[in-house]
């Protein structure tokens, strides 16, 4: 009898390919500083790597969503981005640099297969009954990962040298193959004795897996996350919440020279909320249906927003307990992402949603980033205020977007009413 695979060795996956991925940033912008010797270079690499990640995630949903077996696809989009990660590395010595960030942002459209591709295998690792606290489990390597990718990049590039750091990371990105490879295929799915036919295992439902449009499945895959009221407002908020992110994010130099005595004592505080967050999910797991995930969310939004008021404080012993509720709130909202995905998710196109989810995200956290940069400059309190306020809209979200039952009265009720 086959055995079957375990949620051990979807986490320990999940850990170590994200733990590279989070790591793969600081050492790219330790790299090119070094080896190009400009900040504004090394900047470049990062948002190269990170910004592509929008085109690169719907397009990998839906491959992940026709494959058999997507977990070889994901396999193979792990050995591509690990690879990139090293022609960045080559790079930087040989090409000019406008080529190499140009690698970046084409190893960065593969970015999503380390967070929403490998987050949509999830419901064929455990039964519907364990998914709520699978779900918490997995929402905690993501907060492991922020935790010590960062802390990696530091020492192996103290001990070793930033280009180091980038081979360190690539080589945990693909430590995780045999765990992606491995992954349970798509079940009900078999392949017609035909060429290039997919058979499905529902009744009434052959279709020509060649003839269907890529374009088509997409359009579908958006449909799908725009029509669904719960997934809509979830989307949106997470969206809107990433952007406060990468705002506070972007402010974390600052706030580490003024608060804290030096600025990269700020980096600091990103592993403080990963602790809470790590520490929040826990609990999650413990008891993951005390709360519905469309609540937690929202929760999460609003606390996130009152962490961020608190750092505008500038106190140092308040902004280290506020980072701390900080990742309180982050946490357990990514848990809860997760849960509204699977709910709602077709299974035909799981995939996309999570990668289209994921990399909407990552847009949305590197334009935070780039808006806070000159406010922080122009006002730190200012920057942090305003990224509380885009926290507390996030909440509101839930409130903009009509719920299913509210879409069904109307409809019901007409027009003219």
């Amino acid at each position: 009898m086959k055995k079957r695979y375990s949620m051990g060795s979807y986490l320990a996956g999940a850990v170590a390919a994200r733990a590279g991925d989070e790591m793969s940033g600081p050492a790219l912008m330790l790299a090119g500083f070094a080896l190009a010797g400009s900040t504004a270079d090394a900047s470049s690499l990062l948002a190269g790597v990170t910004i592509s990640a929008a085109a690169g995630g719907p397009v990998l949903g839906v491959l992940l969503d026709r494959a058999g077996r997507p977990g070889r696809l994901l396999a193979a989009a792990l050995v591509l981005y690990a690879v990139g990660l090293g022609l960045i590395l080559v790079g930087l010595d040989r090409l000019p640099f406008a080529a190499t960030v140009l690698i970046a942002v084409v190893t960065g459209l593969l970015g999503p297969a380390l967070s929403g591709g490998w987050t949509a295998q999830l419901p064929r690792v455990v039964p519907d009954d364990r998914l709520p606290r699978a779900n918490a489990l997995d929402a905690m390597t993501f907060s492991a990962a922020s935790l010590a990718g960062p802390a990696l990049a530091g020492v192996v590039t103290e001990a070793l040298g930033a280009p180091s750091a980038v081979v360190v990371s690539a080589v945990l990105i693909v430590s995780a193959l045999p765990a992606a490879w491995l992954l349970p295929a798509r079940p009900g799915r078999t392949r017609d004795a035909r060429p290039g036919r997919t058979r499905d295992a529902r009744p009434g439902r052959t279709r020509d897996a060649r003839a269907a449009s890529v374009i088509g499945d997409l359009a579908a895959g958006t449909r799908v996350i725009v029509g669904t009221p719960s997934l809509a407002r979830a989307t949106l908020t997470s969206i809107v919440t990433c952007v406060a992110q990468g705002m506070l994010t972007a402010c974390l130099p600052l706030l580490g020279e003024r608060a804290l005595g030096g600025a990269g004592r700020g980096a600091v505080l990103l592993s403080c909320a990963a602790i809470s967050a790590l520490v929040a999910n826990a609990v999650l797991a413990r008891f993951p249906r005390s709360v519905a995930p469309d609540t937690v969310i929202r929760a999460g939004a609003l606390v996130q927003a009152a962490a961020l008021a608190l750092c505008a404080s500038g106190r140092p012993a308040v902004l280290v307990v506020a980072v701390l509720i900080l990742g309180a709130g982050e946490g357990p909202q990514l848990a809860a992402l997760f849960a509204v995905r699977h709910r709602e998710a077709p299974e035909h196109l799981r995939g996309q949603i999570f990668t289209t989810g994921a990399s909407l995200k990552i847009t949305g956290f590197a334009l935070g980033a780039a808006v806070a940069g000159p406010a922080a400059n122009w006002s730190l309190p200012g920057a942090l205020a305003l990224a509380a306020t885009l926290a507390a809209l996030a909440a509101l979200v839930f409130f903009a977007v009509p719920s299913a039952k509210a879409a069904s009265s109307a409809g019901r009720a007409g027009p003219n009413s």
